[in-house]
């Protein structure tokens, strides 16, 4: 069994932090998105993986490489932004006709791992949403067969959402329905999705059941991106490290802080995550997210998402910063 994880977009909705940090390598609950899906995977068995890079593309390299040493990793390039389809059909080669799990690199859910891993044909994962219309859907009969599958529906008939997991036997016919439909629709929408590849192979004789998934976490924009990190760090509890090193400082729960951190005379939390190394003096930070190498003097932070190697001294805002950024607002 092998794993795809597509990482190669460039993450818009999350400019300016996606101008020098990949998506996927966004601090969330103490992880990055991408481990978080890596760890899920790993820890039900999957032992190979195929990551589909692109922009920023030697960042997440590094990144998987130093952290798990213990998995065989391989790295594909799409080097130009030809839709979810096409990073997929790169994969051809690597795949063969091996069955694979395709989890999108944005997409963090909560779901029965070693059970998709054991079933015996193809499987989409699927929640239910209140506005199909943003997702592809998956249409089911009365024994949950999927019988056809539409990106964005005007008119849902369904509204059972993909979630963006997905376990395929028929990896063959997979990619020959990609070939099929990847040049005409390339030319007519200038991006080659999943949706329809997996239509097609309904149509050509494919099995697929549907699975729920217990959550699904939005990471694709700021506020959605807290919202998630909020949730998670609820539920996990959070980590603190070197806590006693902190003066003069009020730690409320949950909060994740990671290693070599310096705080003091500060107040943190509740639902904080906040980089390695970094250093908050004289400030106060809740519902935020703080990256690594990151410095805080004399601020009110809410609400916030900050970038790694940035200084920020001044006073009460709402801000959403990239990374490598100076700001004064004394």
């Amino acid at each position: 069994m092998k794993a795809i994880i597509p990482v190669a977009g460039a993450g818009t909705k999350l400019r300016p932090h996606t101008y020098t940090q990949p998506k996927a390598l966004i601090p969330l609950a103490g992880k990055t998105i991408l481990s978080i899906i890596i760890d899920q995977l790993a820890e039900a068995g999957v032992k190979d993986f195929i990551l589909v890079v692109g922009y920023l593309g030697d960042k997440i390299m590094d990144y998987a490489k130093t952290k798990y040493p213990e998995l065989n990793i391989t790295i594909i390039y799409q080097n130009e932004r030809k839709g979810l389809g096409h990073a997929i059909f790169l994969c051809k080669e690597v795949v063969g006709d091996d069955e694979i799990i395709i989890a999108l690199g944005d997409t963090i859910c909560e779901y029965n791992v070693p059970s998709l891993m054991e079933s015996t044909g193809s499987v989409l994962c699927v929640k239910k949403v209140d506005d199909p219309r943003d997702f592809g859907v998956a249409e089911t009969d009365e024994n949950f067969i999927v019988t056809k599958l539409v990106e964005k529906p005007q008119i849902p008939r369904t509204n059972n959402a993909l979630v963006g997991i997905y376990k395929i036997v028929e990896t063959s016919l997979m990619f020959k329905c990609i070939e099929q439909l990847m040049d005409k629709t390339i030319a007519e929408e200038g991006e080659m999705g999943l949706t329809p590849a997996l239509d097609c192979m309904v149509s050509g004789g494919a099995v697929f059941t549907t699975m729920k998934v217990a959550n699904w976490f939005d990471c694709g924009k700021k506020e959605t991106l807290l919202e998630s990190n909020a949730t998670l760090l609820k539920k996990w509890g959070g980590e603190i490290a070197n806590q006693d090193t902190y003066l003069n400082t009020i730690i409320i729960p949950p909060v994740s802080i990671a290693h070599n951190c310096e705080i003091q005379n500060a107040i943190i939390g509740p639902n904080v995550t906040i980089g390695e190394k970094s250093v908050i003096s004289y400030s106060v930070v809740k519902e935020s997210i703080v990256g690594s190498f990151t410095k805080l003097y004399d601020v009110v932070l809410h609400d916030s998402l900050i970038g790694s190697d940035t200084v920020i001294k001044g006073e009460t805002r709402t801000l959403n910063i990239g990374d490598n950024t100076e700001i004064d607002l004394g």
